[in-house]
């Protein structure tokens, strides 16, 4: 079958012609002439719109160039062409997946979409789940559940996982502790426990990549210690969750990726023992915000969301999605954007979406080797994922800091050759604890940090490494 990345004029223009022979088919009407808008006011706030989301990036309020491979900064990337498409025609119809009857298509298409996702983590067929408006307000849901299950107990996650558990457990009144994290980012089980042995928590949140680090807590060996303190399992995969798709064993065969050192298969593979799981697809999933999901392996947490409507859930007998969801207007176009992205690129290892989660970690292996092999820079903790982690070398913390963040601001100023980076504020313990021979002469420093998660980043990685070489090369 012939394959070509799609130019998105044509699509835009196919879905905007389908949306306009749709509407005419329920015969003309004049339209009221309120909303009618002056030509010459709309030229000149058209203009100032375009101008200011194109303005050069050292601009005040510019764009960064998220498309584009010199931006490696944070988890941000323009989505799929063929999920513009897709969302373009049906917000021009603009459904909402509250109720079936706001938008009978794309409510089909959230629980086709939503059963692919289950399946991909390898969660039963009578999962209960949805889309959300982002990870946040997924991860909410998740909490919110395990508030209900054990309304007596608190919520137990690494240091290193999101803020939005701690900012969560606050909303839900819920008791929440942050555990101890590894140098290397990942969960301290040893600290887990001691936090399991009191007795107060119901559930623990386990990370499937970190937004920091890009870390992985170790599931696997996790779940052992949940079982024998009886406790409930979520995991936030809201960055890495298709990464799941990289670490299945087909047919007795390795994972896609295997002869990528470091990449942990197999706490990927015990996401499919959780009681609940986050993921966005508005990251890796390649759609534009707000994208998210959560998932239940329970169907009957379903009760925690019992209400009634006198004007919304009459059009069917079947399940509306708004009677499973915190959030009750959500836009129909984000399923819609989903369903065609993944029916063009499938949830599969060597096919889809998975040679482009590849692609992603052969750019950062490939980076952090040649930052092992520099004499100007050295690398914090070996790439689990598409995260890589550095710093200029130096002999004090102090140094390192400011050697960091003077990079990052030269690399962003740069008008005729910008790379654009990000920077991680790194306790000293842990920073010296992988790194000895650096004087801990403060408590905190800040280090270099980038995102690969466009697949052209890997054949763009050897440029970024030079440039951001030759800026550590140049400092005092």
């Amino acid at each position: 079958m012939p394959r070509r990345y799609p130019d998105i004029q044509p699509l835009i223009e196919q879905a905007h012609d389908t949306i306009d022979r749709w509407e005419a088919s329920f015969g003309p009407f004049e339209r009221h002439p309120t909303m009618s808008v002056d030509e010459e006011r709309l030229g000149a706030a058209l203009e100032e719109y375009l101008g200011r989301l194109t303005a050069p990036p050292a601009a005040s309020g510019g764009n960064y160039p998220f498309f584009h491979p010199r931006y490696a900064g944070q988890m941000l990337k323009p989505p799929h062409p063929v999920a513009v498409a897709a969302y373009a025609a049906a917000m021009r119809i603009n459904p909402n997946n509250h109720a079936l009857d706001g938008g009978p298509p794309t409510a089909q298409m959230e629980k086709e979409v939503v059963r692919d996702l289950a399946a991909m983590f390898g969660l039963p067929d009578d999962h209960l789940g949805h889309l959300t408006g982002g990870g946040t307000i997924a991860n909410l849901e998740a909490l919110f559940v395990a508030r209900e299950l054990h309304p007596d107990k608190g919520i137990a996650y690494s240091a290193d996982a999101h803020y939005t558990h701690g900012r969560m457990a606050y909303v839900l009144r819920m008791e929440a502790h942050a555990v101890a994290a590894t140098p290397e980012g990942r969960i301290d089980l040893n600290a887990l426990e001691d936090v399991l042995k009191t007795g107060g928590i119901g559930t623990v949140v386990l990370t499937a990549t970190t937004t920091g680090l890009g870390a992985v807590d170790p599931i696997a060996d996790a779940l052992p210690l949940l079982r024998k303190y009886g406790v409930r399992l979520h995991v936030d995969a809201a960055y890495g969750g298709f990464f799941t798709l990289l670490a299945k064993e087909n047919g007795g065969r390795p994972s896609a990726v295997g002869g990528l050192d470091s990449f942990p298969a197999q706490h990927f593979r015990a996401i499919a023992e959780a009681d609940s799981v986050v993921i966005d697809p508005h990251k890796h999933g390649l759609q534009p915000y707000g994208c998210g999901c959560v998932l239940f392996r329970d169907p009957s947490v379903g009760r925690f969301y019992s209400h009634d409507s006198p004007y919304t859930y009459f059009t069917s007998d079947e399940l509306h999605l708004g009677e499973i969801s915190l959030e009750c207007s959500r836009p129909g176009a984000a399923a819609g954007a989903l369903w065609l992205t993944l029916k063009c690129l499938p949830l599969e290892a060597e096919d889809g979406l998975g040679l482009i989660l590849v692609a992603g970690l052969r750019a950062a292996r490939r980076w952090a080797a040649l930052i092992e092999a520099s004499n100007a820079l050295e690398l914090y903790i070996q790439p689990e994922t598409d995260i890589v982690t550095y710093f200029p070398k130096a002999d004090a913390l102090s140094l390192v800091d400011t050697a960091s963040q003077s990079v990052f601001e030269q690399a962003m100023a740069d008008a005729d050759d910008p790379v654009f980076l990000s920077t991680y504020r790194m306790d000293a313990e842990r920073l010296v604890a992988l790194h000895p021979h650096i004087e801990a002469d403060r408590r905190h420093a800040r280090i270099l940090r980038s995102v690969l998660m466009k697949p052209e980043h890997e054949d763009y990685v050897d440029r970024l490494h030079d440039r951001v070489e030759s800026l550590a090369r140049s400092l005092p």
